[in-house]
């Protein structure tokens, strides 16, 4: 697949076919999105594969009762390390959130790729997802991305480009 096709292909999905991935699909899937730019190659992300059914259940529960996740297959929590994203000081706390959110984008497509499914999660209690993971301090949950194979026709549509574009000025 054209690396164009995939951008005008990706949709988020929500319903999920009962069926198991292998662990090792998704983790040549973080492969990918571990490829993504990161300020410094200091690479301060971390991936939390999820396919555990109880805590998939707990973590919709921390979504604020987003019970598709629990649909599907595997959810990937994407972290920001700020531990490892130190050297820029108080800016690299932005740096770290942008090399997160470029690895979220390869891993979608990567996924696309793959004929899987994924929907970009940002809507969860923070602190309750990182209690229920075990997550340390200096390490911050972005997002939550589900994978699976969809069971759904996902539409989306976008603004006109013209509306959003500006030059030399707003």
């Amino acid at each position: 697949m054209e690396v164009k096709e995939a951008i005008e292909k990706r949709r988020s999905i929500r319903k999920y076919k009962n069926k198991s991935l292998p662990l090792h699909l998704v983790e040549r899937l973080l492969y990918y999105a571990n490829l993504a730019p990161s300020a410094g190659n200091l690479q301060a992300r971390d991936f939390i594969i999820v396919d555990d059914e109880s805590l998939k259940e707990k973590i919709a529960e921390a979504a604020y009762g987003q019970e598709f996740l629990k649909d599907a297959p595997v959810l990937v929590v994407f972290c920001a390390n700020l531990k490892r994203i130190a050297p820029y000081g108080e800016r690299g706390k932005l740096y770290c959130i942008q090399d997160v959110a470029a690895s979220i984008q390869n891993f979608l497509l990567a996924a696309l790729d793959e004929d899987l499914a994924t929907c970009w999660v940002g809507a969860f209690d923070e602190e309750r997802v990182k209690k229920l993971l075990g997550i340390p301090p200096w390490i911050k949950p972005i997002a939550i991305v589900t994978l699976g194979y969809g069971d759904e026709e996902a539409y989306s549509s976008r603004m006109d480009i013209k509306e959003l574009i500006h030059y030399n000025a707003w």
